[in-house]
């Protein structure tokens, strides 16, 4: 049972699926998210509609605000919950969140540009059965 809020359609069906916001068909990464061959390449285009993936020069530096935010605000929830919710040494706690950083460095980096290329390109229900 697919929820209402990740059905194909929606913007965040493309932003947590990783997929082309345009015809949501075409992957915007070559490989998987854990896969540590080539994790920051693109392909230029959407392989089914043709949807470039880089629309002009500079692109996605807006995406490396919304990692930063998203970022701070969780290191702050995270730290405060291990430090001052289960009494944790701030160096434990620092240590701890280096770790979990480390692990998920190429999830978030790869989120964040789906995430700004989703709220930049629109859907187009046209563009689902369009073999590019």
């Amino acid at each position: 049972m697919k929820m209402g809020w990740l059905k194909k359609g929606t913007k965040s069906y493309s932003i947590f699926k990783m997929k082309c916001p345009r015809c949501q068909n075409g992957d915007l990464f070559y490989t998987p998210t854990f896969s540590f061959q080539k994790p920051f390449a693109m392909p230029d285009q959407c392989d089914h509609c043709g949807q470039s993936y880089l629309p002009e020069p500079g692109f996605y530096y807006g995406s490396m605000f919304i990692s930063y935010i998203v970022m701070g605000w969780f290191c702050l929830g995270f730290i405060g919950f291990f430090h001052w919710y289960l009494g944790w040494s701030t160096g434990a706690s620092f240590a701890l969140l280096i770790l979990v950083y480390a692990i998920f460095f190429i999830w978030i980096f790869r989120m964040a540009r789906s995430i700004w290329i989703g709220f930049n390109i629109k859907y187009d229900p046209k563009m689902k059965d369009l073999k590019h």
